[in-house]
């Protein structure tokens, strides 16, 4: 099969496995066998398209033209490569986590969850391969009203409310802003094709630049700058392996993608050097940093305080974005890839807790680590990544981010790096330390192991390893993004 084929048959494998996820309703063996069978697909078609784009390749495909310079096509170039491989791969462990998860507790509409997040994964696909912003805009619209479902799962009146906040803010920013910046973008430039070195470098004066650029940047709503960021702890009220899902393989991902992907493609870096049109966003971003990791530590609720951690770790990619270095950008595309990795695992941990003890506060788990050693382990490693502390996958990222800050004469940002690490450390480790070292007084997890089922371990001790394997083998997503870079 031809890499432009490829992307096609990418597309369809999701859609036609929530097909086949409907037909096999009555049988939830069968149903969820079908959910593995089309994630493994979809990982292996991704993968195997990998070397045709490191090899330089740019494989593409024009499904129809609705304008001129306005077509919904696809094109692969490294960071959507780097990004569809992250999304396809995660779905693996994210998939067989949901069955442990799912039938542990009972949970109902299991088929619905099922069906949605195989249609949430051809949306990723759709705009990872993007050719365009039109194409991009679809795709990104399409994730958010396929997530939707996702988040009100429950069906409650807090997950119904969660769920407005969610579509009123996700939509009233793309709406409102993305797509007012696409159609300036167009009737600027002509087309809405991305190209390496950028399409509106000589288009258009400073002030109209620095317009679209705001507009692009407030726009894209499911990167979670502040203050477009409450969509995203409200969204906790899902399950967990949609919490998961949210934050490590597809909505925020998506959101810092597209940031990246404009900055690069629409942009360009030499534009954005010498404009300095996103020169706001790295205080927007640097503030976002620090104060939601400020709030993270108020959070006894473990999944709140992992979401505005998450809130605080998708600025990173945002200021690699705006300080528009080649060091910079690598930086952020490689935290797409860390942060995936360590936050999918402590999610993970936050979900294997709740099945197995019910408890969701960190005051609750007071010497958990004695019940859940391997569970808690796993949150240790996770933990240790997204702080950015070598062995593990996270010190790469944030070396470039701080490389690119100093690349662009910007040391500040290194310092608000350095003091986001330490807040990190401050709202992650004293979960490590409390289940490990509950002091003196018994708890009530001294009676032995009672890890959660094999289908919620299993996963989160797999992207634990990932964590590490990362940093050791960096060498082929590097590569990825130096094109990028490079282009």
């Amino acid at each position: 099969m031809s890499p432009n084929t490829a992307i096609i048959v990418a597309l369809v494998i999701p859609l036609f496995g929530a097909l086949l996820i409907g037909l096999a309703r009555r049988s939830p063996n069968v149903r969820e066998g079908i959910t593995l069978i089309t994630a493994a697909t979809l990982f292996l078609l991704v993968l195997s398209i990998t070397p045709s784009v490191l090899a330089g390749a740019r494989p593409s495909i024009k499904i129809f033209e609705l304008l001129p310079g306005l077509a919904i096509a696809f094109e692969v170039e490294p960071l959507g490569m780097l990004f569809a491989l992250i999304a396809s791969f995660l779905w693996i462990p994210n998939s067989i986590y949901s069955i442990g998860y799912m039938r542990a507790h009972h949970e109902s509409n299991q088929t619905r969850y099922y069906i949605f997040f195989a249609l949430a994964l051809a949306s990723v696909i759709g705009l990872a391969f993007s050719a365009n912003l039109v194409t991009m805009f679809l795709f990104y619209e399409t994730l958010t009203l396929s997530t939707y479902p996702l988040v009100t799962h429950s069906g409650t009146v807090e997950a119904k409310r969660a769920g407005r906040i969610y579509l009123g803010l996700l939509l009233g920013t793309s709406i409102g802003l993305q797509l007012l910046a696409i159609i300036g973008t167009y009737t600027i430039a002509g087309t809405t094709d991305f190209k390496p070195g950028g399409i509106l470098a000589g288009q258009a004066g400073p002030g109209v630049i620095a317009i679209l650029f705001a507009l692009y940047m407030f726009g894209i709503g499911k990167a979670a700058l502040m203050p477009f960021h409450r969509w995203l702890p409200a969204a906790m009220v899902a399950p967990t392996p949609v919490s998961a899902f949210i934050h490590a393989v597809a909505v925020v991902k998506g959101g810092v993608f597209a940031v990246l992907k404009v900055v690069v493609y629409v942009f360009g870096l030499d534009l954005m050097q010498s404009s300095h049109p996103g020169e706001w966003l790295m205080w927007v971003a640097a503030f976002t940093i620090l104060v939601a990791s400020l709030i993270a530590l108020t959070k006894d609720n473990l999944k709140a305080r992992l979401a505005y951690s998450t809130v605080s770790q998708l600025s990173y990619i945002v200021l690699g974005a705006a300080l528009a270095t080649s060091a910079s950008v690598l930086g952020g595309g490689l935290h797409i890839l860390t942060h995936a990795f360590g936050k999918i695992t402590l999610f993970f941990c936050a979900g294997a807790i709740m099945v197995t003890t019910h408890k969701e506060n960190v005051s609750d788990m007071r010497g958990i680590g004695r019940a859940m050693p391997l569970t808690m382990f796993a949150f240790l490693i996770g933990s240790l990544s997204v702080i950015g502390l070598p062995p593990f996958a996270g010190a790469w990222s944030k070396w470039y981010l701080a490389v690119g800050a100093m690349e662009a004469n910007h040391a500040f940002f290194v310092a608000v790096l350095m003091i986001s690490s330490l807040l990190n450390i401050a709202y992650l480790m004293p979960v490590v330390v409390q289940a490990f070292f509950p002091g003196a007084n018994p708890t009530e997890f001294e009676d032995g192991m009672r890890e959660a089922p094999l289908a919620c371990l299993i996963p989160l001790l797999l992207t634990a390893t990932g964590c590490v394997v990362i940093f050791i083998y960096p060498d082929p997503f590097h590569a990825l993004l130096q094109q990028v870079v490079g282009d």
